[in-house]
């Protein structure tokens, strides 16, 4: 039989602008209409944040596209399901919409994510704009084009990767946000401090009070490193084939914490966690040194009580959730390990490594305990 090639041409290039300003809001309907030209947009929300800028931002736009149309489903992590992308979809179908769309995520992670992945896949592929409205956001999940939804089986394991077509960043959105959720994206800036740039670390280190307080000046230092970083990371790695990986770090034991947990953590508050139990394992397997894994332990300690977060958390319930984890292979959970502040371990070859069972156990007894070094 004959073989026969299918030679594609390359693919539209994936960069996108990240515009970071404060009140660069006002501007976001001048902006989202010249990345629309032609084409039909919709904004999507959720419940709470539609009503704080997602309400605001469909008027401004049908002004002069009286077409928009605003899409909102209920808020929260539980509500990052199939169930829900199947639900946008059909309001969409059913208004319309066609391959001539553009979406426009507005919120927190949940929001960037689903409608993502709404986007990846409404007519095979329509593009996106992420206006992200919370410090996680900002700072980590509305770029570098994850998006997903979660499973009985674990967080994000249906998705696909869709860049967008811009983000557009105000940090001044962030004084309407609660402390409780301005302490959660906290977590991903100091994560990028200690995968990547050891100065941004000790900086966070040295002004966590600002940071965990929303002060302007740490959170626009926070969000452009931050932005800063993934950006180089996802440039070189966009799939995830390896070094992306490294923005795991503190996510295996997270994601499994957020899963045995039912989801009552946010996600950066299990980020905290996860970060403390990871730099802990790092030192226990020989990768980590002490004091660095002792500055790692401590911020986090003082950003978020770890020890209640595990407590009642059984560590055979946590090992089995880490299972279903996307990195996993071949049965064996996977982690992404510093080797200093500011540098991230290569493990075998693709920036993971499976260590032994024991020695994650150990790491959670010790945060469990509270201790910050062996």
């Amino acid at each position: 039989m004959p073989r026969v090639e299918v030679q594609l041409p390359a693919t539209k290039a994936s960069s996108y602008p990240i515009e970071i300003r404060p009140g660069l809001l006002a501007r976001a309907p001048a902006m989202i209409e010249k990345v629309a030209g032609r084409r039909r947009i919709a904004v999507i929300s959720d419940s709470r944040v539609s009503r704080l800028y997602g309400e605001a931002l469909a008027k401004a736009l049908q002004k002069k596209r009286p077409n928009t149309r605003l899409i909102r489903f209920p808020a929260g992590e539980r509500h990052k399901t199939r169930a829900t992308k199947d639900k946008i979809e059909d309001q969409l179908l059913s208004a319309g919409y066609g391959r001539d769309s553009l979406l426009v995520a507005v919120g927190g992670g949940v929001v960037g994510d689903l409608v993502g992945y709404v986007a990846a896949t409404l007519h095979r592929g329509v593009p996106f704009v992420q206006v992200p409205t919370t410090l996680l956001a900002m700072s980590d999940s509305a770029v570098g084009g994850k998006t997903a939804v979660d499973t009985p089986a674990g967080k994000n394991l249906v998705g696909a990767f869709w860049q967008p077509e811009c983000v557009i960043v105000d940090p001044k959105v962030l004084g309407t946000l609660p402390p409780r959720e301005i302490r959660a994206g906290a977590a991903e800036v100091v994560k990028h401090g200690i995968i990547a740039d050891a100065p941004l670390f000790s900086y966070m280190e040295k002004n966590l009070g600002g940071l965990l307080a929303g002060d302007p000046k740490v959170i626009a230092r926070g969000v452009a490193d931050s932005c800063r970083i993934k950006a180089a990371v996802v440039s070189k790695d966009e799939r995830e084939d390896g070094y992306r990986q490294i923005l795991n770090f503190g996510h295996t034991i997270a994601h499994a914490l957020e899963l045995v947990r039912n989801f009552k953590l946010l996600h950066g508050e299990a980020v905290w966690v996860g970060l403390a139990v990871e730099a802990a394992l790092a030192e226990e397997i020989g990768l980590l040194g002490a004091s660095d894994a002792v500055r790692i332990i401590e911020v986090c300690g003082r950003a978020y009580p770890l020890e209640r977060a595990l407590k009642g958390v059984s560590p055979a319930a946590l090992l089995r959730a880490a299972k279903g984890d996307k990195k996993a292979r071949a049965g064996k959970v996977r982690y992404s390990l510093p080797m200093k502040i500011g540098a991230m371990s290569p493990g075998e070859g693709n920036w993971s490594l499976a260590p032994d069972p024991a020695a994650v156990r150990r790491a959670l007894a010790r945060i469990r305990a509270g201790q910050k070094s062996e």
